[in-house]
């Protein structure tokens, strides 16, 4: 199967991956739940035998404080945020962590790991600060997971799914336009995302790109020169690859 990369200023670029290891590859291929479960907690269950899992796990996290989300924010969002449980207590998260469901946590495709978070829910008003650790959340249509305890602090638990306001806050040394880079994946074949890897590579010249194992599996990412929203949207606006569409990622 063909795969084709438009709009760039080296012209299109061709390669050829397996039909059938891109379509188990990708995480993003995973169902939607059906209209009758659209109240259950978010389910994502990860492949086994993520590189990850050799690792250490790094040190749990300092306690929140009310200062780590003052002044504006950098990012302010509507959207319905889930929770995660099971079988995740134990298993680590992407920034290393060994997931607790007691810690005020949470899961977001896009934010830098680490960033602190306030979640409002807009049915009841309640709110609380959370930090960012995980990837996710992979159902269509939702924009945050949720620990167990952050669902419960804000009334998220018994309704499974609620909208949510998404208040985000930069680190105080963080600049405040930004350092940008386009994600895809996630593959759970380690080859594909190594060939897609190289494919870029040549195709971006002038970009560093990284093939990375994470907690739902393999993943690529191009870190555009300059590290420019406008830069990294005008790259994933140009890769075009079957059931692993590419997204913005803040890494500050």
């Amino acid at each position: 199967m063909t795969r084709r990369l438009p709009n760039s200023p080296l012209g299109p670029l061709y390669w050829t991956l397996p039909l059938l290891a891109i379509l188990a590859g990708c995480h993003h291929k995973q169902p939607a739940a059906p209209s009758s479960a659209a109240t259950a907690p978010s389910v994502r269950v990860p492949p086994s035998g993520s590189a990850r899992s050799e690792r250490p796990a790094a040190p749990p996290h300092p306690p929140i404080r009310p200062e780590d989300a003052k002044g504006k924010p950098v990012l302010t969002e509507v959207g319905l945020a889930s929770w995660y449980g099971a079988p995740y207590p134990g298993r680590k998260a992407a920034d290393g962590t060994v997931f607790d469901p007691n810690a005020l946590t949470a899961a977001h495709r896009t934010l830098p790991i680490g960033s602190i978070v306030r979640v409002t829910n807009l049915a009841t008003n309640e709110s609380e600060l959370v930090r960012i650790t995980d990837r996710g959340p992979f159902v269509p249509g939702r924009s945050l997971d949720l620990s167990l305890a952050a669902a419960k602090a804000i009334s998220v638990y018994r309704m499974g799914v609620a909208k949510v306001k998404i208040e985000a806050y930069a680190k105080p040394d963080a600049d405040p336009e930004g350092r940008w880079c386009v994600q895809i994946g996630a593959f759970l074949d380690h080859n594909d995302a190594i060939q897609l890897k190289n494919d870029l590579l040549r195709h971006y010249a002038n970009a560093k790109v990284i093939e990375f194992a994470g907690a739902t599996g393999h993943w690529v990412r191009i870190n555009p020169d300059p590290p420019t929203r406008k830069s990294a949207d005008r790259i994933a606006n140009s890769i075009h690859v079957p059931d692993a569409e590419p997204y913005l990622v803040r890494l500050n």
